[in-house]
This record gives C-alpha cells, structure tokens and sequence, in this order.
C-alpha cells in the first residue's frame, strides 16, 4: 500500500534560466556569432502577391475614413499590376508572378518601381532582374471564380484589368472558369 500527500507544491519555474542551462553552443557558432556574422537569411526573396475578385481586396477602415475607403479603396499589389501593365510596355510581356523579379513594391505610394540594381537585362539597358521570387497566395479549388482568377493570372502575361483577364480571342466572357477553359487551361473530366 502507498501513502502519499495532495499538497500542492510551489515551485517558481524560469523558463528563461531552463532554456540557457540547457542551451549547447559550439565553438564554431560562438565564432560566427562573435564575428557578427548572419546566423541565417532569405535567399532569394519571396513576395507575397494578392489574388482577389474585383472589388473584392481587404479594405481596413476606422470610424473617420469609412465613406473615404469605401469609394477610394487603396491598390492592391494586383490591382498595381494591372496599372503596370497599362503604362509599362515591358511589364506588359510579364507574368504576375514574374513582375518581383523586375520591380520592386513601394508600400507607401502602393505602385511598382522599376529595379535600380541586379543584372541588366538584354536590350532593355534601364531594366534589372533580381532573383525575387513573386508567390501568389493559394486559393481552395471551392472559391471557384477566385480560384479561376488565380489560374489566369499565372498564365496570362501583362493583363490590364479584370476584363481582360476574361477575355479571350476578343470575347469577354461572364466567369473566369469560362475563359479558363476558353484558353484550354482545364482539363475536362467526362470520359
């Protein structure tokens, strides 16, 4: 038979002094980190890119703009695309997900900067490639039209607006999913 004591026990638990006793650095990283060398990095870059519907980006708003944000909605990386691609002829050769290589995001103004530095590219001597990487964010095969939309945007080179977009052999169509398969980029499941 075993007896023993519900007195809780008291015990005052440092994370912090746990996690340095119990931490091993060698003396190659105690080097590195002396010599202030990066410990690790991100190469290359990746960008984020917005995929939405028409009219259908996040708008954040307070009780003071609600009527200013609603009418003006700010650009979004995608709808600064479709700009881009009206006003730059080169931007107009490119894909969605190749414009971070070529331009940078301005967060301030929300428009796309022609690249200052990286290697020059051929006959275009005022335009620089960077190994940016531009990764559109993934959208669930249930959101149809949004999923349709992402599906052209990494087809389609140099789009200027939703329309466009939709439009194939100068038809316009209704959804995305019809221009999808318009431009022969579904399959069909029917054997």
């Amino acid at each position: 038979m075993a007896v023993f004591g519900l007195q809780p026990e008291i015990k005052d638990i440092d994370e912090i002094v746990q996690y340095q006793a119990g931490r091993y650095i060698s003396s190659n990283e105690a080097v590195w980190r002396i010599l202030s060398f990066p410990i690790h990095e991100r190469s290359p870059a990746v960008v984020h890119l917005a995929v939405h519907l028409q009219n259908g980006q996040r708008v954040y708003f307070s009780e003071t703009n609600v009527q200013q944000r609603a009418l003006n909605p700010p650009d979004t990386k995608l709808t600064a695309f479709f700009s881009l691609c009206k006003n730059d002829s080169f931007a107009k050769k490119l894909l969605y997900t190749e414009v971070p290589s070529y331009y940078t995001w301005n967060t301030k103004n929300k428009v796309f900067e022609r690249r200052k530095q990286g290697k020059s590219v051929d006959g275009q001597p005022t335009i620089f490639k960077d190994t940016t990487i531009g990764r559109l964010y993934t959208v669930h095969p249930n959101q149809h039209e949004c999923f349709f939309l992402r599906l052209l945007l990494v087809n389609v080179p140099g789009p200027t607006s939703f329309e466009y977009l939709r439009t194939v052999n100068r038809t316009i169509h209704d959804t995305y999913r019809s221009a999808c398969q318009a431009l022969n980029l579904l399959e069909n499941d029917q054997h």
